[in-house]
């Protein structure tokens, strides 16, 4: 059985991604359409290496007959125009913030609570979690399963392609600007992004947190488990792809680094590669254009009494954003749509 499928936002950084990993993972399309706005009118987007589709425009496009539309666009875009193609029939993944905390709308990371599909009934919708809160769930999971966890402490190292390719743009621009002494412009970040760090991603809520902040506690308690206390501190940094994470979790009962080692080796999505000598671990730029989520540096944290330090890192524009939403449809056509 085949599906007709529409990327919204084709156009874009992720949903490119989307394009690429449909094709890579063989997915059963009949018909591809590349949706994207009026002013991307007349472009090309690539789906795989060898098929060129011209992109059509979002703005009144007839979703009656697409099976499952993924949403790579803002959450201004998505409030508008994902239930205008729900109510056409269409199943939506959408990769934005603006329905992840509708009690309607289910929240998925398919290796954490995949069961959570079938609540895309409601308003056919379907939640793409926060590129920093997938990554994390996907090592919290078994070991919440294992040994309970109380609370995380994590603290991101978010690359800039998270706020898409303006802002890889605006990388590359600075970075030559610094080698060449010329005047450095920030349009995407409130400070130069090149050689420095910025701690502030999306804006200020109350209470000093930013919302990146927010969402990352907010989701997981969507996702994993509403017990679980969670603070971050988001920080920008100047890697073009890949989201790392130092993340210090809480136990309320005991567990050791190397029970935790194996139960993230042999859990669905994750990788560990944790060898206590130089190098024996993973950085952005290793993954780079891979599926997993990588873990390092899992050691007991002293200062509490079950208490464990990990390294997670993960390809942002994959598993936080375009892999996940594929791997959502992958589970809808074959628990829920009559799929082989």
């Amino acid at each position: 059985m085949t599906y007709r499928i529409a990327v919204v936002g084709a156009t874009g950084t992720v949903g490119q991604e989307m394009m690429n990993i449909l094709s890579e993972r063989d997915f059963p399309v009949s018909e591809v359409i590349a949706l994207a706005s009026r002013k991307s009118l007349g472009q090309e987007a690539h789906y795989g290496d060898d098929k060129t589709l011209k992109v059509a425009v979002l703005d009144g496009f007839d979703f009656t007959g697409v099976d499952i539309a993924f949403f790579a666009t803002g959450g201004k875009v998505a409030a508008k125009e994902a239930p205008r193609a729900a109510a056409a029939g269409t199943v939506v993944i959408d990769n934005s913030s603006h329905f992840r905390m509708d009690p309607e709308v289910p929240l998925v990371v398919p290796e954490v609570n995949a069961a959570a599909i079938a609540g895309y009934k409601n308003k056919n919708i379907i939640a793409n979690p926060n590129c920093s809160t997938a990554q994390l769930v996907l090592a919290l999971k078994p070991l919440h399963d294992a040994a309970k966890i109380k609370r995380v402490v994590v603290a991101t190292y978010q690359a800039v392609s998270g706020a898409g390719r303006s802002a890889m743009d605006e990388l590359f621009t600075q970075t030559r600007a610094v080698f060449v002494n010329d005047e450095l412009v920030s349009d995407n970040f409130t400070k130069q992004i090149a050689f420095n760090v910025i701690p502030h991603i999306d804006r200020f809520v109350t209470g000093g947190e930013t919302r990146e902040e927010l969402k990352m506690r907010e989701e997981t308690h969507k996702i994993l488990d509403a017990n679980i206390k969670l603070t971050a501190t988001c920080v920008r940094v100047p890697v073009f792809v890949g989201h790392s994470e130092a993340v210090n979790i809480e136990f309320a009962e005991p567990i050791s680094p190397g029970a935790a080692r194996k139960l993230l080796r042999e859990a669905p999505g994750c990788m560990v590669i944790d060898k206590r000598e130089d190098g024996g671990y993973i950085t952005p730029v290793e993954c780079v254009g891979e599926f997993a989520t990588y873990i390092s540096r899992i050691r007991k944290d002293p200062t509490v009494e079950h208490g464990l330090n990990l390294w997670v890192v993960s390809d942002n524009l994959r598993k936080g954003a375009a892999l996940n939403a594929v791997q959502i449809a992958e589970h809808l056509i074959r628990d829920h749509l009559g799929g082989d």
